[in-house]
């Protein structure tokens, strides 16, 4: 079940936070605040992110995921969760995507096998 080697390299990514859901390529934001004294102070912008069950019609249920309202969005215009896992690349989906495909995939074959 856990990947290997090359396969979390592809999908590495360097905010860790990105790898426990849908993010699709969303990172944690940079920037200054600037009042009007024009005196500039550092702050981060995060991403948008929502707790979500969507519908798996390969898994037969729904599935709980935190995901980014751009991978929603993403998800929406591909016709579901499971044309999404199927069609997006690697360093999209980041690890737990990666590991919701390989899922798929297997709810895939056991329902082809029977």
């Amino acid at each position: 079940m856990f990947p290997s080697k090359a396969l979390w390299d592809a999908v590495s990514q360097p905010f860790m936070r990105s790898q426990s859901g849908l993010f699709q390529g969303k990172m944690k934001q940079y920037g200054n605040n600037v009042p009007f004294s024009k005196h500039k102070t550092r702050r981060t912008w995060l991403p948008n992110v929502q707790h979500k069950r969507l519908p798996s019609e390969a898994m037969g249920e729904l599935v709980r995921v935190k995901l980014t309202t751009r991978a929603l969005k993403t998800i929406k215009k591909k016709g579901g969760l499971d044309n999404y896992l199927k069609t997006t690349s690697e360093k999209l989906l980041g690890y737990e995507g990666m590991r919701m495909r390989l899922a798929h995939q297997d709810a895939e074959s056991k329902k082809l096998g029977k």
